[in-house]
């Protein structure tokens, strides 16, 4: 149950696509982001698993992603008592919205979306799914009334699609839509790979959130070492080892030990170290669900009808505004 101050709150939206393993990327860049707001926003996260199908996973795929990503949201400290949990294809609302949002949309105005022009620079065969994309993602926010919406600097541009068709519907129909805001955390840096680039799971340079030990090891290692010698004198911020070391351990004394010349196996071996205590209670939190699939499919009802109430009393306005109730 959520707490009777919620309606007090407000109003935030977010959710991430279940597409494979969350990585520590994904937990510094959102999901950490997600768990200290539960406490000061009125929260609905959703495991966005209609986006997902943009990237054509099979049955099982799907099945297998939005159920750990679920156990990954509990694991990571996201308290069922304190938000609304739902899976996005729970709520008919979202895909009815959209199409009546895609009305307000150009082709030309689409393809400025980074997502598409991304694919389109790298000469990838873009589906329709994804060329619309950030209208079924305003469906999402919008349907919400939703005051903030925490994105990283780079997603900045879905809050601002969300905004221009909402006030292009308002403009026609009436003020029915709450324009959102973008909820930028300016402390949030954007994780390194193991090879330097922004990790990402399509780049393969992740480290696994709820890996084993092994395989947080394995990820680790393989983080290429600095060009300079380890006793040479650098600026700790320039290595990619310690860009994400200081993700666990921020102390001024492991900036210290680096700057003065920490071996690179011995760095290594020191990061496997402090990643696998910094998991340890997540695992043990994300267990206690996994054990309990009962509980976890209570939450899931609990949530979808908490999140259908919402968003069908909007789009029944919706439909009310724009002539489709008689």
């Amino acid at each position: 149950m959520l707490s009777t101050s919620a309606s007090s709150k407000k109003r935030l939206l977010s959710g991430i696509k279940p597409t494979g393993r969350i990585h520590i990327g994904n937990y510094f860049g959102a999901l950490k982001q997600f768990v200290d707001l539960q406490d000061k926003y009125e929260a609905f996260v959703m495991v966005a698993n209609l986006h997902a199908l943009t990237g054509l996973p099979t049955k099982e795929e799907l099945i297998d992603d939005t159920r750990n990503l679920i156990l990954d949201y509990f694991g990571a400290g996201l308290d069922p008592e304190k938000i609304t949990l739902f899976k996005q294809s729970d709520v008919p609302a979202h895909t009815a919205l959209s199409w009546i949002l895609s009305n307000f949309v150009t082709p030309a105005y689409l393809e400025r979306a980074h997502a598409f022009k991304d694919a389109e620079a790298k000469k990838k065969e873009v589906n329709v799914g994804t060329f619309t994309y950030p209208i079924l993602m305003a469906s999402d926010i919008v349907l919400y009334d939703s005051d903030v919406v925490p994105v990283g600097k780079d997603q900045k541009q879905h809050i601002e699609y969300a905004r221009d068709i909402a006030l292009k519907f308002n403009n026609q129909y009436g003020e029915l839509f709450k324009l959102p805001s973008e909820l930028i955390i300016e402390s949030v840096e954007t994780v390194p790979g193991t090879d330097g680039q922004k990790m990402s799971k399509s780049y393969g340079n992740t480290i696994p959130l709820f890996g084993t030990d092994a395989e947080i090891t394995k990820a680790v290692m393989s983080i290429p070492t600095d060009s300079r010698a380890p006793d040479e004198e650098k600026n700790p911020d320039d290595l990619i080892l310690y860009q994400i070391h200081k993700l666990f351990n921020s102390s001024a004394e492991l900036k210290a030990r680096y700057a003065k010349g920490l071996g690179y196996g011995d760095a290594k071996k020191l990061l496997v170290t402090d990643i696998i205590a910094f998991v340890a209670p997540m695992r043990e939190r994300r267990k206690k669900y996994e054990d309990d699939p009962t509980l976890v499919d209570e939450i899931l009802v609990r949530g979808a009808m908490r999140a259908n109430d919402v968003a069908m009393a909007k789009l029944r306005r919706v439909y009310e505004a724009i002539g489709l109730t008689s």
